[in-house]
């Protein structure tokens, strides 16, 4: 005999298929598939999305507006002549480099920061705390793309991790007591990616050769070591290392990527800890000028010519970087 349980459920599906009934004949006779039916609710539902979002950002505009003092954050932005918004162009002209070179962010930034003369230590704190947003967005493409070889990354991360602490912690402490000698120094070595930018402009394809051996943990360390203590050069060190020695591209970006992001981390973490985190305003204008910057970079590579940007690119961090020595060595 069926239990009263069964009586209830076979009596919820009849009332379930007479309410559904007058609905589908309904349908049928007006000649409307289920597929516009499916269709006409997934518009409703993006509407509803959008409208739940808009509401949502005027609620916190209104809330900003109401509790922020604006004109404290004016001032704030508007401080060390106007950092703020020069870190905004920097950063927008740094990552369409980046999206169309796959490298160039931290040396231009490094560059341009070296001209207005903003301390080395302030310099790659900065660099590095903005990049560890950009990397992060990367490093997820990638994955998600099958780009990334994990035993390549693991080979890379781990010494790349203990190579940017080092140079974190070395650059603070000459920084900070040689700073006269560390700004030609760290100028120098800009000059010198930029004369290997301006050759990559010239470099002919070469067909595929053999794969070369190369001592990941070592190019590994001194990758993450330069990147901290200088600002960049991760890209045409490791990255560049890699391609000439016979490395599938596509996979060397990738891997190169992810390592990338965490010595970025770890870099960034400890120049927190070193120097704190008082030029937030150079962190904050290069990070909005990439974010504006990442959405349109792949429609604007697409039209650019690679081989002209580096030709320029070089040129520029060249001329800088010899600005700077000048300024720093003669005046």
């Amino acid at each position: 005999m069926p239990s009263p349980g069964n009586y209830r459920s076979q009596l919820q599906k009849m009332i379930a298929m007479h309410d559904q009934q007058p609905v589908n004949t309904f349908l049928a006779e007006e000649g409307i598939s289920s597929d516009i039916v499916a269709d006409g609710q997934k518009r409703a539902n993006r509407y509803l999305i959008t409208l739940g979002i808009g509401i949502l950002i005027i609620a916190i505009a209104y809330l900003l507006y109401t509790y922020v003092p604006f004109h404290e954050v004016l001032d704030t932005l508007n401080k060390d002549h106007h950092l703020f918004y020069w870190m905004l162009l920097v950063g927008f002209l740094a990552e369409i480099v980046a999206g169309s070179m796959g490298m160039g962010y931290g040396v231009i930034c490094t560059t341009i920061l070296l001209m207005l003369n903003v301390s080395p230590p302030i310099i790659s704190a900065s660099i590095h705390s903005a990049e560890s947003f950009t990397t992060a967005a990367g490093s997820i493409s990638h994955y998600k793309l099958g780009n990334v070889n994990k035993k390549l990354t693991k080979l890379l991360a781990l010494p790349a991790i203990i190579g940017a602490v080092i140079g974190a912690l070395l650059l603070t402490y000459v920084g900070e007591r040689y700073a006269k000698m560390t700004k030609p120094v760290i100028a120098l070595y800009t000059l010198y990616l930029g004369v290997r930018i301006l050759q990559n402009s010239f470099k002919k394809k070469k067909p595929d050769s053999a794969r070369k051996k190369t001592n990941i943990p070592v190019l590994g360390l001194v990758g993450g070591f330069i990147d901290s203590f200088g600002g960049g050069g991760w890209g045409p060190l490791v990255t560049g290392t890699f391609i000439k020695n016979g490395r599938t591209p596509r996979y060397v970006i990738g891997s190169s990527t992810v390592a990338k992001f965490i010595l970025t981390v770890a870099s960034a973490i400890t120049f927190v800890f070193q120097v704190g985190i008082h030029h937030w305003n150079i962190v904050a204008g290069l990070l909005i000028g990439g974010i504006i910057t990442a959405p349109f970079s792949a429609m604007l590579t697409s039209r650019l010519p690679v081989r002209k940007m580096f030709v320029i690119v070089g040129i520029l961090v060249i001329v800088m970087s010899l600005i700077t020595v000048y300024r720093a060595v003669f005046l």
